[in-house]
C-alpha cells in the first residue's frame, strides 16, 4: 500500500506536462501537421526518447478520453431529443473490435492511421534516421517502435472511453520506420500485463488512468471554450477591410495588405512598446492569393523576423489558391486556419501554454 502522502498526491502531479495548457484543450491544435511536427522537434530537443514517448501518450490519452466524453454526452442529448447521433472521430482509425476474443470478456480492437499525420510529421520534422536509431541501439531483432505515440495515446483515451475500461494503444507498424501502414492493436491494461509485451508495458508505465481521467472529468464538468478572453468575441466583429492592426495583450492580429505593407507593419510593431507582449502573431490572409516568388519569400521573412522576435505565426484564411504556395514554404507557419474567430482562440490558448514548461 503506498504511504499516505503518494496516496494523496494531486492527480495533476501524475502527469508529466501542463495539462491545463492548449495541449489540453483543442485537438486541432495536436491533430495539426505542422504543430505536430513542430512539437516532435521540440520535445526531441528538450527530453530524452522516453520523456518524450511519455509526454506525448500523455497529451493524446488526453486528448482521445476529452473528445470521447463530449461526443457520448452530445450522441445522448441528441437521442433523448428523438434525433440520430454517432460519434465524430477528429483522428482517422479504422478499427475492428474483438470484445469476444481472448479471455471471456476481454477486449481487442486493430486498426490503422491511415492518414500517417504523425509520422510524416515525425519525419518532417526529424528525418527517418530519427525513428530507427532505438532500434538499431539495441538490435536488430527487436519489433520497430514506431513514433506515432500522440496518435496511440489518442486512440488509448479515445477506446477507453467508448469502452469504458482502461484500454492501450501500441502501435505495430510505422510508416516513418519504412512500413506501410500505421498499426495498431489495442487491448486492456491487465491483457497486457499479462502478455509481457515490452511496448505495451512502457505504455503502461506511462499512462497513470486515475489521474487522466480525473482531469478529463473536471476539465468536462465546465465548458474550457467559455474561460476563453472576452476580446476572442470582437474578432468576429473586426472589419477586415479597416487593415487596422489589433493587439490583445499577447496575441496580435495582422491583416495582410501585401508583402511589402506586412512586413513594413511588422518591423514598425517590433519597436511600438506596446507590441512587446506579443507571443503569437494572427496573419489575416483574408482569401488574398499568394504569389509562388515575391508573396511567398514575403511570407517566410515574416515567419522568421516573428520567430527572431519570439512569436509564433498563424496563417488564417488564405485562398485556396495559396493552398499549395503555402505548403512549400521553407519556413512554414505554425498552423493555418480557417475563420478568425477560432485563429484568434488558438492563439490565446498558445500564448497561454507558453507561459508553463512541459
Amino acid at each position: 500500500m503506498p504511504p499516505p502522502d503518494d496516496a494523496a498526491k494531486p492527480a495533476a502531479q501524475e502527469i508529466g506536462f501542463d495539462a491545463a495548457s492548449v495541449l489540453a484543450r483543442d485537438s486541432r491544435v495536436v491533430l495539426d501537421p505542422n504543430f505536430l511536427a513542430a512539437l516532435h522537434a521540440e520535445l526531441a530537443r528538450e527530453l530524452d526518447a522516453e520523456q518524450t514517448a511519455t509526454t506525448l501518450l500523455q497529451m493524446g490519452f488526453l486528448h482521445g478520453l476529452q473528445d470521447v466524453t463530449r461526443a457520448l454526452a452530445l450522441t445522448a442529448d441528441a437521442r433523448a431529443d428523438g434525433h440520430a447521433a454517432s460519434l465524430a472521430l477528429p483522428l482517422r482509425m479504422p478499427c475492428r473490435s474483438h470484445e469476444r476474443s481472448g479471455a471471456p470478456g476481454a477486449i481487442w480492437v486493430e486498426g490503422n492511421w491511415p492518414d500517417h499525420q504523425e509520422a510524416l510529421a515525425h519525419l518532417s520534422a526529424l528525418g527517418r534516421g530519427a525513428a530507427s536509431c532505438a532500434q538499431r541501439a539495441e538490435g536488430e531483432r527487436r519489433p520497430a517502435d514506431g513514433v506515432c505515440y500522440l496518435s496511440a495515446g489518442y486512440t488509448s483515451g479515445w477506446l477507453s472511453g467508448a469502452f469504458d475500461a482502461d484500454l492501450v494503444a501500441v502501435e505495430t507498424s510505422c510508416s516513418a520506420s519504412g512500413e506501410h501502414d500505421c498499426q495498431f492493436v489495442a487491448r486492456e491494461a491487465a491483457e497486457w500485463s499479462s502478455r509481457g509485451d515490452a511496448r505495451a508495458a512502457r505504455s503502461l508505465a506511462a499512462l497513470p488512468f486515475a489521474a487522466l481521467r480525473a482531469h478529463v472529468r473536471e476539465r468536462c464538468g465546465r465548458d474550457p471554450e467559455r474561460a476563453l478572453p472576452s476580446e476572442i468575441t470582437s474578432a468576429a466583429a473586426m472589419d477586415r477591410d479597416a487593415a487596422a492592426v489589433h493587439i490583445w495583450g499577447p496575441v496580435m492580429v495582422l491583416p495582410y495588405a501585401g508583402p511589402n505593407e506586412t512586413l513594413e507593419a511588422l518591423e514598425l510593431l517590433a519597436r511600438d512598446p506596446t507590441a512587446a507582449a506579443v507571443s503569437v502573431i494572427v496573419l489575416d490572409l483574408g482569401g488574398a492569393i499568394v504569389d509562388e516568388a515575391f508573396g511567398a519569400l514575403a511570407l517566410e521573412q515574416l515567419v522568421q523576423t516573428a520567430e527572431g522576435w519570439g512569436a509564433e505565426v498563424i496563417f488564417v484564411d488564405p485562398s485556396p489558391l495559396s493552398d499549395r504556395v503555402l505548403a512549400d514554404l521553407d519556413h512554414p507557419p505554425l498552423l493555418v486556419e480557417k475563420g478568425l474567430e477560432a485563429a484568434v482562440a488558438l492563439a490565446f490558448q498558445i500564448a497561454r501554454s507558453q507561459k508553463r514548461s512541459l
